[in-house]
């Protein structure tokens, strides 16, 4: 009981850290995130942070993924819901996208992203999300597909795989504040690239 006792104040506490990390990212940018910083948030000290996370890198990657955790139960009950594909697609984009350019999420996977060439832990993480991405739209694909709301010669895989790269391009624009492309804007280019890649019947 004790043991169990120890991992579940272990898990609440690193729980807190990435939480914190995501809101200091949100508040302030992931340049002035550092150990000493985010210990000082917390009001603890960089060594227990380490104690949990060993680095930096670490730390940031545990953040995604406890971010990605969150998305992906919102895209299990969305794939749930009485929806039309039609529908259940405009959300999935929606989901997608950034929130603006402070997203704290998007931020992270820029930073991730420029560190993957060197890391091969780093690669095989980024790429379990992406396929939990690229799974999920699938079989919502698949399912419109079915139910005659998709082309029944529609490249599934393919098409998906489309379309989340087209996110990816719209999203960084979006997490780097360039001009005209707030999510709003992208959000509507995104649904109208959508629309071409995977045409309503």
């Amino acid at each position: 009981m004790v043991g169990a006792a120890r991992r579940r104040d272990g898990q609440i506490a690193q729980e807190r850290m990435l939480e914190e990390a995501m809101t200091a990212i949100a508040e302030d940018g992931l340049a002035t995130l550092t150990m000493s910083a985010l210990a000082e948030r917390l009001g603890t000290s960089g060594g227990h942070i380490l104690y949990y996370f060993g680095s930096k890198d670490r730390l940031l990657l545990e953040a995604l993924r406890w971010s990605e955790t969150q998305l992906t139960a919102e895209r299990t009950e969305l794939l749930g819901r009485r929806l039309t594909a039609h529908r259940k697609l405009a959300l999935f984009v929606e989901l997608y996208l950034p929130r603006g350019p402070r997203d704290p999420r998007w931020t992270l996977w820029i930073e991730l992203w420029a560190r993957t060439p060197s890391n091969e832990p780093l690669q095989v993480a980024q790429q379990e999300i992406d396929d939990g991405w690229q799974r999920d739209l699938e079989a919502l694909l698949d399912k419109g597909v079915r139910q005659g709301r998709f082309a029944a010669d529609l490249d599934v895989p393919a098409r998906a795989s489309e379309l989340l790269a087209l996110l990816d391009g719209l999203s960084t624009r979006v997490v780097l504040g360039q001009r005209g492309a707030e999510r709003d804007v992208a959000l509507k280019r995104a649904r109208s690239a959508a629309a071409l890649l995977i045409p309503h019947l």
